[in-house]
């Protein structure tokens, strides 16, 4: 009954790689989605109808080589014109971000909480089978399903292999949307969809699950049995397909994604850090309790997990486990993998965060991320780069400012700790 289909390419990118860089503008790296974009010149002189069809010409030759059929092609490409909106989101750059707690607020809204309990009921037997299946927790599927399309509300409208052929022809990565359109080609030819039918976000993310076409090519799977992985039109195939996905990214079967915590006075806040795993049993003799003040249950012991402090060290604390990081296979964003285990939790009737958030912290605008990264460069504290991006070894070097300020250590960029560089 299940189908499940490999991939045609040696070599497959993995779907987080390919949300990766929109997540990060969205969200600003782990913490929050954007406010508003600041648009940067489109390189418009390289968006002509004689270079458009150039190019085509020449991608025509390689898809032909790597086995899409000529027919195909030329149906497929018939009025296939560069999308200037697709150009203007992938040239696009968030100034203003929404803080962790904003964002959370807004994924996991009462109204898609309810409606997720609605659909639990609705496909408990589907979701049941799935889960039978591939092990993975159905109200993480649910969680998914709501967060990546709205439960299939909102899939986005634009033609899959028009966005990628404007990507590959003129954006910022033409090399990694050249191998999203040859899949995308792939999959129609093998029929499971249409041109027409094959709809998107600009980015090229495809239906209720979101895949990109490598994606799909790796880990959709027809679940109701009716010859196409049709992950447009079937929840079953969706979720189903979501789960392929989960259970090939090491889903642990029966663990939780992880689970609020309360620290001890005094904390090093330098173990905060996704990097640093420990079990645990190792977390609860550093004193950790759990968001009730109340040791931690003793079942878990030998699992490895990491302490995740999304708002730095004045907001609520998290140990993250196995299945966290399952998530964020599938979308590499800190944020998004919180609200997918936040919610699937609440779906299953557990507690909201017990935990403060520091309201009054807003998050740091880009030129201020900008800036903060100039300023520890200039300081001797070496960010990796200025890229307003606030990744790994930004937060590291946040971290050893913070050390050598004798402040808790805990990487997260404020307001107060650039204007202390300014001084």
């Amino acid at each position: 009954m299940w189908k499940i289909v490999m991939p045609f390419m040696s070599v497959l990118l993995r779907r987080q790689t390919a949300l990766g860089a929109l997540f990060t503008g969205l969200l600003a790296g782990s913490l929050s989605g954007s406010l508003a974009a600041s648009p940067v010149p489109v390189a418009e002189d390289r968006v002509t109808a004689s270079s458009f069809a150039d190019w085509q010409r020449d991608f025509r030759g390689r898809a032909l080589a790597e086995g899409i059929s000529a027919d195909l092609f030329d149906r497929t490409f018939t009025g296939v014109q560069p999308d200037p909106a697709v150009l203007r989101a992938d040239q696009s750059q968030p100034e203003f971000t929404r803080p962790v707690w904003a964002y959370l607020d807004t994924a996991i809204s009462p109204q898609r909480l309810a409606t997720g309990r609605q659909l639990l009921s609705s496909h408990a037997s589907t979701l049941e089978a799935i889960e039978q299946h591939y092990g993975v927790d159905r109200h993480v599927l649910v969680a998914i399903w709501g967060l990546e399309s709205n439960f299939g509300g909102n899939m986005g409208d634009r033609q899959v292999v028009r966005s990628l052929a404007t990507l590959a022809h003129a954006g910022r990565r033409p090399d990694f949307a050249h191998t999203q359109l040859l899949a995308a080609l792939t999959i129609l030819q093998q029929g499971d969809t249409s041109p027409d039918a094959m709809l998107g976000s600009w980015a090229g993310a495809m239906g209720q699950t979101q895949f990109i076409p490598t994606t799909y090519l790796s880990h959709a799977v027809d679940f109701d049995g009716n010859g196409k992985r049709d992950i447009w039109n079937s929840p079953a195939d969706a979720l189903a397909s979501a789960a392929n996905y989960l259970s090939s990214s090491r889903w642990q079967t029966g663990q939780p994604w992880g689970f609020e915590v309360h620290l001890p006075d005094a904390f090093d806040y330098t173990l905060a850090d996704t990097s640093i795993r420990k079990p645990v049993s190792e977390w609860r003799q550093l004193g950790l309790l759990d968001a009730k003040q109340s040791a931690l249950s003793d079942h878990l012991d030998s699992q490895q997990a990491s302490l995740l402090l999304p708002a730095g060290h004045r907001g609520p604390a998290f140990l993250v486990l196995a299945n966290f990081r399952s998530i964020l296979q599938y979308n590499n964003s800190t944020s998004y993998a919180l609200a997918i285990g936040l919610m699937a939790s609440q779906l299953k009737g557990q507690d909201t965060v017990i935990g403060s958030w520091p309201t009054d912290d807003e998050p740091l605008s880009r030129s201020q991320r900008l800036e903060l990264q100039e300023r520890l460069q200039a300081g001797g504290f070496e960010p990796g780069g200025i890229d307003g991006i606030i990744g790994a070894n930004t937060r590291q070097a946040i971290r050893r400012l913070q050390v050598s300020l004798g402040w808790p250590a805990d990487g997260y960029p404020t307001l107060a700790l650039l204007e202390k560089l300014r001084q």
